[in-house]
């Protein structure tokens, strides 16, 4: 029963939200998985961590799928995605917590970008 209510609250939590929040969650969820592949890796599960690495690029694809060009930006968001799935390949076959290390740094910089991107939106006299 309280499986149920919690599947509930994150299936309503993400059917309503914003699209900007939306694209919050995909940073929170890319770093989360790049966590547990990291710590997967560490413990020599390499299943396990290639099951996350996985998700956490799956990520990476839908937010660049989801670009849109018409905005001059998105070509700059387009090439920091490449590389940072080319990063997460790189780890994912060396199996090295140490280059999921820089993949992490640079997914947490877009979501505090993000983060402060959303408040400005919301109040622009920030």
């Amino acid at each position: 029963m309280a499986y149920n209510q919690m599947a509930a609250y994150g299936t309503n939590k993400i059917t309503t939200a914003t699209p900007a929040e939306l694209t919050l969650m995909l940073y929170e969820g890319a770093i989360k998985f790049c966590n547990i592949s990291q710590m997967a890796m560490e413990k020599k599960d390499y299943e396990k961590a290639n099951l996350n690495m996985q998700k956490a690029r799956n990520i990476i694809v839908e937010l660049q799928t989801t670009l849109n060009f018409d905005y001059p930006v998105a070509k700059d968001f387009d090439l920091i995605y490449t590389v940072i799935f080319q990063k997460m390949t790189e780890a994912n076959i060396k199996k090295d917590p140490a280059l999921v290390d820089d993949v992490l740094v640079e997914l947490r910089e877009l979501r505090d970008i993000w983060k402060q991107v959303m408040k400005v939106a919301k109040d622009p006299r920030i």
